[in-house]
This record gives C-alpha cells, sequence and structure tokens, in this order.
C-alpha cells in the first residue's frame, strides 16, 4: 500500500497483483480447520495416496502430514452409481460433521468428475448446518478422473480458503482506500490473471503466483528479442526458480506438488531449488562446505545487511570476492557492510581449514552446482536440449551467476532484462487474464465426434469463466497408450482428428521418455481448455528508460579461481543501446548486479537487455 501510493500520483491505475500468500499458508501450515468429507470406506484414502516414492532408498523419510487429520475425516455412506445423486444418509454424517468444528470442508466423491449431484446435495446439507463454514466441491475444483489427486487439490483448496480470502478483501479495501481504480487481480499459477473473487474461491490455482509472473516476462523478452527457446532463471533471496520456455510458450504441467501435497490445476513448469542470495554457507559433520537450503531470509538477512545476521550467506561470499562492490546500496537504500561479510566468513573458514576467499569463492560453487542441477532438470531431464536457448537471468542475483551457469549447460548465451530486480512484478503487466476448463473424457480411437463435442464443451465453459471475448484459444489433451499409468499432454485443433492426434503423441512421447510404440492403441483421458484475453499492456507498449550519468565506474579487483582478476566496472542506468561490455566486468545497478567472467562480452539491446555471448 506505501508502494502504491508512492508512485500511484494523482491517476491511480489497477493494481496487478502476484501473492505467496496461499504458498505461505501451505510452508507453514497456517490454513483452515479443514474436514474432509468422502465415500464412507475411503476416509484414508488421502493419506495411503499413491504409490510412488519420492525418495526410495531414504529410511528417514518422513511423509508430509495429511491437512485432514484422521478425527477430521467424515464418511457418508450410500455410494451412488456414476450417473446417479443422492447423499445418503444426511443425518449421521452430518452430527459427525458437526462434531469436528471445521472452518472449511473439503467434498469430494470417487465418481465426481462423472456427476457431481451427490457433492451438490452434501453442499446443501452443509450450508443448512453451518452456513458460514466454506466448502469446497471437488466437481467445481478439479472435475478430473483420479480421485486421490482430486481429493489431495480439493483438501487444499479448502484449507486455503479463509486465509486467502480474508487476505485479498483485506486487500481489496485497503486498494480501494488508496483511489485505486478498479477490483486488483491476482496471477495465477498458470500465468495468467484471475479476478479477485475467483482467487478467493480457488486459492489451490495461485500457489505459485509469485514467480509464475517472471516466466511471463521471460517469455516476453525472449519473443521480443528473436530468442523462441529460452530458460528463466530467477534467483531470489531465498529460492531459485526455473522454467523451461519453448516456442516462446512457458511450460505448463497439469499436476505438481507443493511441500509434498499433490494438486491437479495447471501452473507454469518451475522447479525451485533453496539456493539464493540469503542460502547460508555451514559445515557439515564429514567436514564438508554447504550451502543452502537453509536462508537467512530478509530479516536478520546475510551478515552484510547489518540485521544481526552473523552466519554468512551467499550474498556475503559475493560481496568478499568484489562481484558486489564494498559498500554497495542495494534499492538505493541498503547498505552493505563489507567487514561484516568478512567475519562472517572467516568463522567458517576457520571451521573448515580454509582461507576466506577460499570460502568465498567455494559458497559461489556450490550454490551453481545446485542451481545447475535445477536447470538440467527442466531440460535435459525432460528431454530438451539447452545448448540452444539463451538463460533469462533475473532476480537480485541472477546476473551474478547466470553466465557460469549457462557456460556449464553450453547454453547459447544469456539475457540479463532492465529492472531485473523486479523483472517477476513486469511480468504482471504482460500477463493476461485467462480462464482454464477441463473434463476428464476416456475415449478410444474412432470417437472423433465425441472427442470433438467434448472439445467443444470444455471451450465454451473456459469463455463463460474468462467473462470477457477470447483473445487466444488453445486446447490440451492427455493422452496415452491403453493401460499406461501416465499420460502426455497433446495440443490439439478442433477437427483435427485422431490420427493427426495419434502422430503429435507418438513424437511427443518419443521426445519425453525416449522410445514410443505407433502401433499400440491410444485414448484419450482428460480434455483442457484455456483462454486468454488482452494483457494490461504488451512489450511494444513499454518505454524503456532513456540512458542518464557516466557509465564507466572505474576498476577493481575481483577473486576468481587461482587469483584475481582486475575487471571493469560499469553503472547500467548509463549504458547506451548498442555498447559493449567485455570481461572481466561488474555491472551494476540499483536492484541488481551482473558479472562477466573473462572471454564473456555483453551488448546492450534496444530494450535495454544485456544479451552476453562468449
Amino acid at each position: 500500500i506505501a508502494g502504491l501510493e508512492r508512485v500511484a500520483g494523482s491517476s491511480p491505475g489497477r493494481l496487478l497483483h502476484g501473492s505467496t500468500v496461499a504458498t505461505n499458508t501451505v510452508l507453514e501450515r497456517s490454513g483452515a480447520r479443514t474436514t474432509l468429507v468422502t465415500d464412507a470406506g475411503f476416509e484414508d484414502l488421502i493419506e495411503v495416496g499413491r504409490q510412488d516414492r519420492p525418495s526410495l532408498y531414504d529410511l528417514d523419510r518422513v511423509r508430509p502430514s495429511s491437512l485432514a487429520p484422521r478425527d477430521r475425516r467424515v464418511g457418508v455412506p450410500g455410494r451412488a452409481a456414476v450417473g446417479g445423486g443422492g447423499a445418503g444418509g444426511l443425518g449421521e454424517w452430518i452430527d459427525a460433521l458437526v462434531a469436528t468444528d471445521p472452518e472449511s470442508v473439503a467434498v469430494s466423491f470417487l465418481y465426481s468428475y462423472a456427476d457431481g449431484g451427490r457433492e451438490r446435495d452434501v453442499l446443501d446439507a452443509i450450508a443448512s448446518r453451518l452456513p458460514d463454514v466454506a466448502v469446497s466441491l471437488s466437481s467445481e475444483v478439479v472435475p478430473e478422473f483420479r480421485e486421490f489427486e482430486r481429493m489431495s487439490t480439493t483438501l487444499l483448496n479448502a484449507y486455503l480458503v479463509p486465509r486467502t480470502a480474508s487476505y485479498l478483501t483485506s486487500l481489496a479495501g485497503r486498494v480501494a482506500a488508496s483511489g485505486v481504480v478498479g477490483d486488483p487481480v491476482v496471477m495465477r499459477s498458470s500465468g495468467g490473471l484471475i479476478s479477485l473473487d475467483e482467487a478467493a474461491r480457488l486459492p489451490a490455482s495461485i500457489v505459485l503466483s509469485g514467480p509464475a509472473g517472471g516466466v511471463v516476462a521471460a517469455a516476453a523478452i525472449g519473443r521480443a528479442l528473436g530468442h523462441d527457446h529460452v530458460v528463466s532463471f530467477d534467483m531470489g533471496g531465498t529460492s531459485t526458480d526455473v522454467c523451461r520456455i519453448e516456442d516462446s510458450r512457458p511450460e505448463v504441467r497439469y499436476e505438481s506438488s507443493i511441500d509434498g501435497l499433490p494438486y491437479r490445476l495447471p501452473s507454469v513448469a518451475i522447479h525451485t531449488v533453496g539456493a539464493g542470495g540469503g542460502s547460508i554457507g555451514w559445515m557439515d559433520p564429514g567436514g564438508a562446505l554447504r550451502v543452502g537450503p537453509r536462508s537467512a531470509g530478509a530479516v536478520p538477512g546475510p551478515a552484510s545487511y547489518g540485521g544481526g545476521g552473523v552466519e554468512p550467506a551467499v550474498t556475503d561470499a559475493n560481496l568478499v570476492t568484489g562481484r558486489i562492490g564494498s559498500g554497495a546500496q542495494l534499492g538505493g537504500d541498503l547498505s552493505l557492510d563489507h567487514e561484516a561479510a568478512e567475519r562472517a566468513l572467516h568463522r567458517l573458514a576457520g571451521a573448515l581449514g580454509m582461507a576466506t576467499d577460499e570460502v568465498a569463492l567455494g559458497m559461489i560453487e556450490v550454490v551453481e552446482a545446485h542451481m545447475e542441477r535445477a536447470i538440467s532438470a527442466v531440460s535435459v531431464e525432460e528431454g530438451a536440449d539447452p545448448r540452444s536457448a539463451f538463460l533469462v537471468a533475473f532476480g537480485g542475483a541472477g546476473g551474478l551467476h547466470a553466465t557460469a551457469l549457462a557456460r556449464r549447460l553450453d547454453m547459447a548465451g544469456v539475457v540479463v532484462p532492465s529492472h531485473a530486480g523486479v523483472f517477476s512484478a513486469f511480468g504482471l503487466l504482460l500477463a493476461p487474464p485467462r480462464a482454464d476448463a477441463a473434463r476428464s473424457v476416456l475415449m478410444q480411437v474412432g470417437a472423433d465426434d465425441a472427442l470433438d463435442r467434448a472439445v467443444d464443451d470444455v471451450m465454451t465453459r473456459a469463455r463463460e469463466r474468462l467473462g470477457a471475448t477470447p483473445v487466444n484459444e488453445q486446447v490440451v489433451v492427455d493422452v496415452r497408450y491403453r493401460g499406461q499409468s501416465h499420460e502426455t499432454s497433446i495440443p490439439y485443433r478442433l477437427g483435427a482428428g485422431w490420427e493427426h492426434l495419434g502422430d503429435e503423441f507418438h513424437s511427443a512421447h518419443l521426445r519425453r521418455n525416449g522410445f514410443n510404440r505407433p502401433d499400440d492403441p491410444i485414448e484419450v483421458v482428460t480434455v483442457r481448455a484455456e483462454v486468454t484475453g488482452n494483457p494490461a499492456v504488451t512489450w511494444d507498449d513499454i518505454e524503456m528508460p532513456a540512458p542518464s550519468g557516466d557509465s564507466r565506474r572505474g576498476r577493481r579487483e575481483v577473486a576468481i579461481r587461482g587469483g584475481t582478476a582486475d575487471a571493469t566496472v560499469w553503472w547500467r542506468p548509463g549504458l547506451r543501446s548498442d555498447d559493449e561490455v567485455v570481461g572481466p566486468a561488474v555491472i551494476e545497478e540499483p536492484e541488481a548486479t551482473t558479472f562477466l567472467a573473462a572471454g564473456e562480452r555483453a551488448r546492450v539491446h534496444a530494450s535495454g537487455a544485456l544479451v552476453v555471448e562468449w
């Protein structure tokens, strides 16, 4: 709100909001007291889950506890057939539900993806006894087959509704009082914007709201620079988020998890690791140097922040090596304390029996190894070759490590956009309003008319949810070989037919899994539609800041493996279009810093972005 009042001036516009309230609610386990209602005899399905084991040989692995403990699960007797309705046994189960004193309720029956009538009967019964309690129905949250994932998604949504709705309602009131025009809109995990009411009703769809903005912006700048294949690299204080973008379209997955809890809603395929500027360096019991995932956070922050932190963080290591200048001011008002950073690193160096500079360089190398694996996870491990892709680096710390990572993976180059420290917020301006719809259909070859009818149905529902004239429409169908336990999502055009769909599926399966079986029958299990409207602005609408001041800031020594380098120092706001900076060099700006090693050169694009190659 303070930021709005500072920048809005006399003609405030509309607020586009990226929020981590849903994410933090899950991570902190601070959501609502939630009760799960399901078929009698299936109350433990949420805990049984699937056979998947994220760490097969880890005997100490602790599974995340359910958001609805056993004493807050209620079974409804009288399972109905797929096409049937009726809740059955209302008197008994509703009393059991009331006895759990819920703040929120999740309702998920085995066959409600096909017919939600029974869940709506249960909703009416709950409303008659607990009119002020929020209720999430699986037939509305995620009307897809696979009972465990649907139940987990619905339970997650119900767990988030009260706190998220309260936050968003409060935000709307504060924003209105500050004079902003119109209701705020919220970034959803899939990279589009939804209304405040929709986000409050479906908070499970905004658990990746914050980092999704950066992915949208990375796709836009890649398109503007003529790079269709990029990997977004967002390095902040606590974590690093990466996402593959092909043909200017971010990779979207339809099943994800947060803190070990599966949810089945569209989200950009972000891979996150606990490696950021605030990640703390430490010595493990074997005497090895480790970095993260524990972070100094914003408070107290790295030792150099002067907020009371005494453990060395990656920011401190960059400061001691000279990549960040002594006395640098982050954001224009946070002065870094070089001596405090050195003291923190010196203590760790003593424990490890190493020199302070060696520990600083070691921390940088370790954190870069974590981030390299993350980039490999969204490229190499998914059958995509990173060598033709550019790495779009942003976040306050992204430019300090991007070129080293790109060179390790033999990538084509690096793009560091203007105002890299706030690039995710910039992505909100470029994000379009978006609505999604899905329906499980379980069809086999030959059902061309039925497939197209299903496509038309989900597209109609998506258009209705958007509430505006769509600018772009996309249909995706989940396809598998008959008997497979997993699907591959394939773009589909109305009327294209099964033969075309089969060809696309076989090619995608080969690309993703390394094999295909063209002679085996296929089946479509789920049809999805996504529609988008016009964004607040397009890339061409953005007026890039005019260069100002002298770009040259002198020279300084930077510690590197094997000694030191004499690096030139540049002030980024002073650089002009087509200027070239040759490494070793440090390019500083108010929100971020970029480091170029020897042999690397950065050219200033007309957009203000730095395009780094070697």
